[in-house]
């Protein structure tokens, strides 16, 4: 019963810091504070009232349009609310919820606590990220090089505190030698796809942005979770355009399918959301398959 708390809890605080999350990204593109003003439609500069801000709900009862203009309220909104919402319910079922079913310390309730907490920022970037390129084609300095200091300060902090580093006989500094290695080792993979399509086509394919996500999906789980969502990043990506390029282009747009810029932050997020929820059941699936 405490499990199910715990984690009807956190979907609502996720839904609360999803409703946050939407005012930062319409607001960060443009340069503009994410305090002030008071939430308010971008067509006709409408201030919403309490009711009109609560996450899902509002959107809902309002039917997806501005009660001042009647401006449609896009679909962004209450599906950015609905993933923080979904993904720190997870969070907390998976890393908090099973030290409720047997008789946790203390000390092991800070550990999986802290551990819960650190896996929900992780989430809460990675749709951040996702949704900023998806719609800017931008992945910010000041979102990246923060998460993956979050994400290298998280999994060593975890690693001191349950003493994996003694178990596994490297100790802390080593723990954070592997941490840095897999680290550089994610970013320069991107890097070295990215030399490699510069000498071939003599242009940019891979922003440096996306090397940057890379180092920060390793900071957080580590090469083997990186490379997992790497693999699927790629494979979602590949299958997006191989339909836009099966679609016929409007014709009042100049420029064809092969042309557009596709999001591959976005979907290197969205394998990191995969394989931060399943990817080590994957890896050991993959791992009995291959014989290893």
């Amino acid at each position: 019963m405490i499990r199910i708390i715990v984690t009807v809890f956190a979907a609502l605080l996720g839904l609360a810091f999803g409703s946050f999350l939407n005012v930062c990204l319409s607001r960060w593109p443009q340069g503009e504070s994410v305090v002030q003003p008071r939430s308010h439609c971008r067509h006709c500069d409408h201030t919403l009232a309490w009711w009109e801000n609560i996450p899902l709900l509002s959107w809902l009862a309002l039917r997806g349009r501005c009660r001042g203009c009647g401006s449609p309220i896009g679909w962004r909104y209450p599906l950015v609310e609905l993933a923080i919402g979904a993904l720190w319910a997870a969070a907390a079922w998976q890393h908090i919820g099973p030290a409720f079913t047997v008789d946790v310390p203390f000390t092991g309730m800070a550990i999986v606590v802290v551990d819960a907490i650190g896996v929900m920022i992780f989430y809460w970037l990675l749709v951040a990220l996702a949704i900023l390129d998806a719609e800017n084609l931008w992945l910010p300095d000041w979102l990246t090089w923060p998460g993956i200091a979050l994400g290298f300060l998280s999994v060593n902090l975890q690693a001191w505190m349950n003493e994996r580093a003694t178990r596994i006989g490297v100790g802390t500094l080593g723990n954070i030698a592997i941490t840095l290695t897999e680290i550089l080792a994610a970013a320069a993979l991107v890097l070295l796809i990215r030399w490699v399509y510069w000498l071939v086509r003599r242009r940019e394919g891979i922003g440096l942005g996306d090397a940057k996500l890379m180092a920060l999906l390793a900071a957080w789980l580590g090469l083997p979770g990186a490379l997992l969502a790497f693999g699927l990043g790629i494979v979602l990506g590949a299958g997006v355009a191989v339909v836009l390029l099966a679609m016929p282009r409007p014709t009042d747009e100049a420029s064809p399918w092969g042309a557009m810029r596709l999001p591959l932050g976005t979907f290197l997020c969205i394998g990191g959301i995969v394989s931060g929820l399943w990817g080590e059941r994957i890896i050991a699936v993959y791992l009995r398959w291959s014989g290893f």
